[in-house]
């Protein structure tokens, strides 16, 4: 199952049916667990873990230490969830000692080549990144958010869940949970009524977003007004009240 050519540190833990391709390197501290396939020509340092049935194509670097100027080769760690698919070329770095020391992906995430995922980045679960999507450090993306090709998220800006970005989108602030995004600098384009429609979310549910996106964007509120109505929304819509949540969790503002 381990190419004759590949190079497996003796402290490397991976599973009896883990299969690793040609010329790849697997350093020390990397775990692997079951079901996993490893292609050709892909380096994996740790401290790394890497969840059940994934695979990796080649030429990823996955693990490496993060590029911060600031790091000085403190223990930090990349935390991999399963049934991920990692494409040609994609590189995921580990967490920094000015963040939480880990990067962390969650489960059945599809990064499609040249993706970069910088250090102490937090990725949920069911996103899909297109070619060549680039997160800073510690970005956040919610959990079934899809970034379009050539998406750049800045540092410690967060992407909400079932948000969505199109081509060359350049994202200096949040991305609010449920809505569309595109351009440079990013500005909002309605709610992906698309994606919430493929799962199965209520005709209802959807109407109170759509509802919720023209109090933030078409009513000419402030943003402390508009707050407030999304509070009296949020409480016969639990959608609304998630999309309440995380604006008031956002430190670097939302996009406008």
């Amino acid at each position: 199952m381990i190419h004759q050519t590949a190079i497996v540190h003796k402290d490397a833990k991976l599973a009896d049916d883990v299969e690793v391709g040609p010329y790849t390197i697997i350093g020390a501290r990397v775990e692997i667990a079951e079901g996993c396939w490893i292609g050709p020509h892909v380096v994996i340092n740790g401290p790394t873990k890497i969840g059940k049935n994934s695979k990796i194509y080649q030429f990823s670097s996955i693990g490496d230490a993060p590029q911060h100027s600031g790091h000085q080769g403190e223990d930090t760690r990349l935390e991999i969830g399963e049934r991920n698919i990692i494409r040609e070329y994609c590189t995921l770095n580990r967490g920094s000692s000015v963040g939480d020391g880990v990067t962390r992906v969650g489960n059945d995430n599809f990064l499609m080549a040249y993706v970069h995922v910088a250090h102490d980045c937090i990725i949920g679960n069911n996103t899909i990144f297109a070619n060549c999507a680039s997160l800073a450090g510690h970005v956040e993306v919610g959990d079934y958010a899809i970034l379009g090709g050539f998406t750049v998220a800045h540092q410690f800006c967060r992407i909400g869940a079932h948000g969505i970005t199109a081509l060359g989108t350049f994202c200096f602030k949040d991305l609010p949970t449920y809505f569309l995004a595109s351009g440079n600098p990013a500005v909002p384009h309605g709610i992906n009524a698309k994606g919430l429609k493929r799962r199965d979310f209520p005709r209802e549910s959807i109407e109170a977003i759509k509802s919720a996106y023209k109090v933030l964007y078409r009513s000419r509120k402030s943003y402390k007004d508009a707050l407030m109505t999304l509070e009296d929304m949020s409480k016969s819509s639990a959608e609304v009240a998630e999309l309440l949540a995380f604006l008031k969790g956002t430190e670097r503002g939302i996009i406008r």
